[in-house]
């Protein structure tokens, strides 16, 4: 039986870094926030915001919530800092052990740690990971997702403007060169020059996890005159409401009942600190997930 549940994260409301300073509200405004709205599930977003161990647990269960998954980035690219920073992935790994149980597990949500010239850059506009150092890149992938695997859990890569794997291309590569699954997130690929709708069949069987979010293209050339880079890009609307960009959402959910998607569906509105009200952000989020319930999602 095909099991789909809706989740949101902490991106959408300007939660990515602890270091940032105090987050735009607490922990339990955002799971209460979230669980009102309707959904089902919460990205862990930076590892401790939600707490952890048996405060996680306690936090989640009272709201309803499951943890769907949470983001990871290590730097492939490096061998030495990439063994340096295994504790990070252990540590998130410790997390979502202590989540509640469900019908779907969390799924740890690895990706790059970036390129400073994708960075400046997004999109596709700037060089990527030289031809000779992807085998390297892709085994240390596989790495970290054979130790999720050790460990129960089976990981999902996440494609993503700024960073090494961010075009098409750049995801074909991987695919080829692993057997990790894919986070296919419609907003980063949009954005990276990408068919969210051809890649939700051509790489269903792959795709391990979606991330629901929209992209403005318009945004995106206008940042890039301005030569801002992808922060400022989020902090502009660059990613909006779904439904208020370029992303085909009635396409979308018709690509996932078609190719037969089972998982979790995470709804994201990448936006920064302050550049929204928490109220905006809240009603935004309710907004989102009724679009889809309106779609059958």
């Amino acid at each position: 039986m095909r099991v789909r549940k809706v989740a949101n994260a902490p991106v959408s409301f300007g939660v990515f870094e602890l270091s940032d300073g105090p987050p735009p509200l607490t922990a339990d405004q955002m799971v209460r926030a979230l669980s009102a709205a309707g959904y089902e599930g919460i990205d862990s977003g930076p590892i401790g915001y939600l707490g952890t161990g048996s405060e996680l647990a306690e936090r989640l269960s009272g709201a309803g919530l499951l943890l769907c998954g949470g983001w990871v980035d290590m730097p492939y690219r490096d061998a030495r800092a990439y063994e340096k920073n295994l504790p990070v992935l252990e540590a998130a790994l410790e997390v979502f052990a202590a989540a509640p149980e469900g019908e779907l597990p969390p799924r740890p949500t690895i990706a790059c740690s970036g390129s400073p010239e994708r960075f400046a850059r997004p999109g596709g506009n700037a060089p990527g990971l030289p031809a000779g150092e992807w085998p390297q890149y892709a085994a240390r992938v596989q790495d970290a997702t054979d130790r999720c695997r050790a460990r129960g859990f089976e990981p999902v890569f996440h494609h993503h403007l700024g960073t090494y794997v961010e075009t098409p291309e750049d995801i074909e590569r991987l695919l080829e060169l692993t057997d990790v699954q894919l986070c296919l997130d419609t907003g980063h690929l949009l954005l990276a020059g990408g068919d969210p709708i051809a890649a939700l069949r051509t790489w269903a069987d792959r795709i391990g996890h979606v991330h629901i979010k929209d992209g403005d293209r318009r945004l995106l050339a206008r940042a890039l005159e301005d030569g801002v880079d992808l922060r400022e890009l989020m902090g502009r609307g660059g990613f909006p409401p779904i439904g208020d960009g370029e992303l085909d959402l009635p396409a979308v959910v018709r690509a996932l009942d078609e190719t037969g998607f089972a998982g979790w569906i995470v709804v994201e509105q990448d936006t920064l600190p302050g550049r929204r009200t928490v109220a905006q952000n809240i009603a935004d989020q309710a907004a989102n997930r009724q679009k889809l319930k309106d779609l059958g999602l």
